[in-house]
């Protein structure tokens, strides 16, 4: 093989990762889905109801959300769960469930966006609106809240177009509470949760 046959074929070769590796990059314009399970953790000390400490517990469950990048580096991402069910206790002694569904409205920053790495990791800060339904407790009435979030995550390309994901968030969540229309204090949700799933990139 002569010198000018090497040198097309390295151009090609180079040609065609160059391509590969510019399909995948983050860019503006790109739309995403992202789907899959996650373990929300409220605080250790969720504060008190009625002078008894409350407690409300882990629990997990689907999550999906919708992407867009406004440029190379940057996004907004909102995202939402199923309702997700805490069993409730006030000083130790159980009273019911309640249904908390959280929806997220985020701002992304994608530090390697444009860069057409495979990994692509992400930080982001937003808005918090959560609310609650279905309170077991007779008489019982949990307020919606708007907090803070933060999040981190990550997406492993795998082809152009299927990427998993994984991702971590807090949100400052407290809501206030009252028993037959009487304020009784203000629970400290404040949730981590964990997630993992896929992205679908458009």
């Amino acid at each position: 093989m002569n010198k000018a046959t090497l040198i097309s074929a390295a151009l090609i070769a180079t040609s065609s990762l160059m391509a590969a590796q510019s399909a995948l990059a983050y860019q503006a314009g790109d739309i995403f889905v992202r789907g899959g399970v996650a373990q929300v953790e409220p605080t250790s000390d969720n504060g008190k109801l009625n002078g008894a400490d409350v407690d409300v517990s882990d629990e997990n469950g689907f999550t999906y959300g919708f992407g867009y990048l406004l440029t190379d580096k940057v996004g907004v991402e909102l995202n939402s769960s199923e309702p997700f069910e805490h069993q409730l206790s006030l000083g130790g002694t159980g009273i019911g469930s309640v249904d908390r569904t959280p929806v997220n409205l985020l701002a992304n920053y994608y530090p390697l966006g444009g860069t057409g790495g495979k990994v692509q990791p992400y930080v982001g800060v937003g808005v918090n609106y959560t609310t609650y339904s279905d309170e077991e407790l007779s008489g019982l009435d949990i307020d919606d809240s708007w907090g803070a979030i933060g999040q981190v995550g990550v997406d492993l390309a795998l082809t152009d177009y299927l990427l998993l994901n994984g991702s971590v968030s807090y949100s400052d969540v407290e809501a206030d509470a009252s028993l037959n229309g009487n304020g009784i204090g203000t629970a400290d949700v404040d949730p981590v949760t964990i997630g993992g799933g896929i992205t679908l990139r458009f």
